[in-house]
């Protein structure tokens, strides 16, 4: 993954916030196939020495990924890639259909029956 990433830099006047930018950047390597799933990142401090940002920027991108399906954290072993980005496009739109079915009333469990039902 580091080829790309000594390649990207932050832009400093992009209206974009920092942390979505290196979202941004991170979710192209993977669509690219830079990082695959399986493949462990750097460490959040590296990350953050080459784009040239603070830590916790790098963080809470790394965050925004794995709330996204694309990373997952796990104590001891780091942050590795779990997903393709056509499964966080899917996680996304799930939550938001969740979100959606939740203001007109309906629970997670009564969403999922309904997908059940319409699957058979």
């Amino acid at each position: 993954m580091t080829s790309t990433m000594l390649t990207v830099k932050v832009d400093r006047s992009d209206p974009r916030p920092l942390h979505d930018q290196v979202a941004a950047a991170l979710r192209r390597a993977i669509a690219e196939g830079e990082a695959r799933p399986g493949e462990r990142l750097p460490l959040a401090k590296d990350l953050a020495a080459v784009l040239g940002v603070n830590k916790n920027t790098v963080l809470r991108a790394l965050r925004i990924l794995r709330d996204e399906g694309l990373l997952e954290f796990r104590r001891g072993r780091g942050i590795t890639v779990s997903g393709t980005p056509e499964l966080g496009e899917v996680l996304t739109e799930l939550r938001r259909f969740l979100a959606f079915a939740a203001v007109r009333g309906y629970g997670d469990a009564e969403v999922v029956r309904m997908i059940r039902e319409l699957h058979r």
